[in-house]
């Protein structure tokens, strides 16, 4: 099973509000997901970002692939730095 770490968007029209998560590639973006690892909220300044630290390294250790603008997310969070250097 491919796993992947991205966006779910939920929020009003043009007001969106992301929750971070793992889920199977092949389910739909607002779809089923494995767990939820944090939240994004683009429309505070500056942007919002919470990752659940340790369950975020958990799922790169595992293997899930994060989307472009989730890796974006954790190299800005230091999340991303500190899984690489554990390697």
């Amino acid at each position: 099973m491919a796993v992947s770490m991205r966006l779910m968007r939920f929020g009003e029209k043009k007001r969106p509000f992301y929750r971070i998560v793992v889920s199977d590639r092949r389910s739909p973006r607002d779809g089923r997901f494995i767990e939820q690892i944090g939240t994004y909220d683009p429309h505070q300044n500056p942007a919002e970002v919470r990752f659940k630290e340790e369950r975020a390294i958990d799922w790169l250790k595992k293997g899930a692939q994060p989307t472009a603008t989730v890796r974006q997310l954790l190299i800005r969070s230091g999340i991303y730095k500190k899984w690489a250097e554990r390697q």
